[in-house]
This record gives C-alpha cells, structure tokens and sequence, in this order.
C-alpha cells in the first residue's frame, strides 16, 4: 500500500529551497543554515519556529507609516520629540533601522515595503503612495527625505514618488540622500557613518 507521507528528504530540500528565496541567501548558504539549526542549534530552530507563529499572529502594518509593529501604533510614530515635519522614505523595515542607527536623522518614516518593479508587478499603489500622500497632506510636512536605494528600482521609485509629490505638493521640499552611498548598493547593506554622511548631505 502506497505511503501519502513526504519522505524526509524532500521535507529538509523543501526547507532549503524557502530559506533560500530569502534575500541574501543563495542554495549553498540555505543548506548550511537548515544542516545548522537540524543538528548543532536544534534548540535555536524551536525558537525561532515559535517565535515566527506568535509573529505571525501579532505583528502587522502601523497604519501612519507602514513599518511592522506589534502595538496599534509604532514606536516612531508615538514618539513626540520627533520632527514631524521632515518624513523619511524607505524601501524596507531594515533600511529603517539602517537609518535610525545612523543617528543622524530624528523625523518621520514611511516604510514602502518594496519598490517598484514592473517585472515583478509591483505598482505604486501597492507601496503606500496614495497613503503617503495622505501623511504629506494631514501632517503638513515640508520636506520628503527619499531613502530609497541606488539602484535601477530604487531610482525609479524615488522619481515616481517625487514626481507625484510635487504635482499635489508643489510647496514640498524633496531631497534624496547623498550619492556617499556605493552605487548600487542596498540601503540596509551599508555602513552607519557612510548612511549619516548620506543623510547630512542630501540633495
């Protein structure tokens, strides 16, 4: 009588195929970290498999700018010695936390959670954009810092938002963080000082 069970084998080359779609990590690297956390980190791999659930279960969007949080509304946006009026721009919750590190910037974010890529159907809407212009609009910011990474994604991304904003908010002052950043380079993937230098001289 045939067996509905997956053999063990395809379980761990599952598992190595979904780590390896994670960005940053290529098929050598995946089948490292599965063979690491299934033999030596065993306990680890708990963790992280129950830490993940309860996440799951309780992390989602701040409704003021989309960055992940497990409160109604984020830290950031809670926090009322921020300047309010300055609103920066990212990609991604880590090229939040990139920027946040720098300590050379202490106003709002807006978190896109990606960047348009027509090839992979990501649209302006699907970013935030109307909602950020909402944010622009009800908070009254004067300056748009675009933190958006240089690369052809990240370029196109901060040339449809500015363009945008500045149709609605003409008034709007938009920079974008200095070229000190390697091109072609992901925001998150950089260095505190080269990102502070970045912010401190943005255009």
């Amino acid at each position: 009588m045939a067996s509905n069970s997956i053999h063990p084998d395809s379980r761990i080359a599952r598992l190595e195929e979904l780590f390896a779609s994670l960005p940053g990590l290529g098929p050598r690297s995946a089948a490292r970290l599965v063979s690491e956390l299934l033999t030596a980190r065993r306990g680890e791999a708990h963790e992280i498999a129950a830490g993940l659930e309860t996440a799951l279960k309780l992390v989602h969007h701040c409704p003021r700018c989309h960055t992940l949080t497990t409160d109604p509304v984020c830290s950031f946006c809670r926090d009322a010695s921020r300047d309010k009026t300055r609103l920066c721009v990212v990609e991604s919750v880590a090229d939040q936390k990139a920027v946040e590190a720098s300590i050379a910037y202490q106003g709002g974010y807006f978190v896109l959670m990606g960047r348009i890529n027509p090839l992979e159907g990501t649209e302006p809407e699907a970013l935030g954009v109307p909602q950020l212009l909402r944010r622009v609009k009800e908070e009254g910011v004067s300056e748009l810092i675009l933190a958006t990474s240089y690369t052809p994604e990240g370029d196109v991304t901060a040339h449809l938002i500015a363009s945008t904003v500045r149709k609605h908010f003409p008034e709007v002052r938009i920079t974008r963080l200095s070229k000190g950043l390697p091109s072609g380079v992901e925001l998150e993937y950089a260095d505190a000082a080269s990102i502070a230098s970045a912010v401190i001289e943005r255009r």
